[in-house]
């Protein structure tokens, strides 16, 4: 008898779960595959990279694409004033972008969603001190404000991810709140209060459930953000340390032969562009998904 039960709740369960890979939209699927792709290259790099990211060969400096006239197999997408081999470069490159895409989006949404939940939850003079302080904080620019935040806390992926965070809990913190005021007012809300339930099990159990799509979505949206910032402030030598290879750098490195041999700023440019791509396809697949009225208005 109880192993019948067992196995019917295990098929329940993979049934439910094959109803919500179901209801993924296509946008949502191409936006993983990308993600996916990405994060492969980076923990593979070392397998995958044909030459050592800061290896040089100064006989083959500037070295066309391998498949232009005076190429070579050994360089498939050419080489750099140094001689350095650009696909290789830009493999390496893979991993500071997801390191600091994934964990500064993490940060800011940890900080901003705790933020929203207790702004939107108690509402009244906390909604305001909040409220304030994001509307100050928000004032300024904000790559500006990632820039002054570097030259404080100094070069290194791990105070790029710093600023980042400093700078962008304050989008999650907006947008989620008022997602959380209108949660707050739902009658299981009010029915949990009643029942005497606390302040934080009600936040934790009943309203992070029902803003957890809108995060989610958020959550893809900053990744992509946080890949531009970073190669910003790579491309003005306050990212990464020396010897650290960054799509930022790259582009930095190769404006002084840009006109000789544009490859080598061409391919960190469109690896940004597919990184940040893929995250604000997932992003948008996941709120199509996640989002009942957009999931049926797809369908219509």
């Amino acid at each position: 008898m109880e192993s019948g039960l067992a196995v019917a709740a295990s098929s329940s369960k993979r049934g439910s779960v094959l109803r919500a890979l179901r209801r993924l939209s296509p946008k949502t699927w191409i936006g993983l595959a990308i993600v996916l792709f990405a994060v492969f290259v980076a923990v593979a790099a070392p397998w995958l990279a044909p030459h050592g990211p800061n290896d040089q060969d100064l006989l083959s400096m500037l070295l066309p694409p391998a498949w232009s006239s005076g190429g070579s197999a050994s360089f498939p997408l050419g080489t750099d004033g140094l001689g350095q081999d650009i696909l290789s470069r830009a493999i390496y490159g893979t991993r500071v972008a997801i390191i600091v895409a994934v964990s500064a989006a993490t940060g800011a949404m940890l900080i901003g969603v705790f933020m929203a939940m207790l702004a939107g939850y108690f509402g009244g003079w906390v909604d305001r001190l909040i409220g304030y302080v994001v509307n100050l904080w928000m004032s300024f620019p904000p790559v500006v404000l990632s820039l002054v935040l570097m030259v404080g806390l100094g070069t290194g992926v791990v105070n790029v991810i710093l600023a980042i965070v400093l700078v962008d809990w304050t989008r999650f913190c907006r947008v989620v709140r008022s997602d959380v005021i209108v949660v707050r007012r739902r009658q299981y809300v009010l029915a949990a209060r009643l029942l005497g339930f606390g302040h934080f099990r009600i936040m934790l159990r009943e309203i992070l459930p029902a803003v957890g799509p809108l995060i989610i979505t958020l959550f893809s949206l900053e990744m992509g953000i946080a890949v531009i910032v970073e190669a910003i402030l790579s491309f003005v030598g306050m990212s990464v340390s020396a010897g650290t290879v960054a799509w930022g750098v790259m582009i930095a490195d190769s404006r002084t032969y840009l006109h000789e041999a544009p490859w080598g700023m061409l391919t960190p440019v469109l690896c940004i562009i597919f990184l940040v791509l893929g995250f604000n396809t997932l992003g948008d697949g996941l709120r199509e998904s996640l989002d009942p009225a957009l999931r049926d208005r797809a369908r219509d």
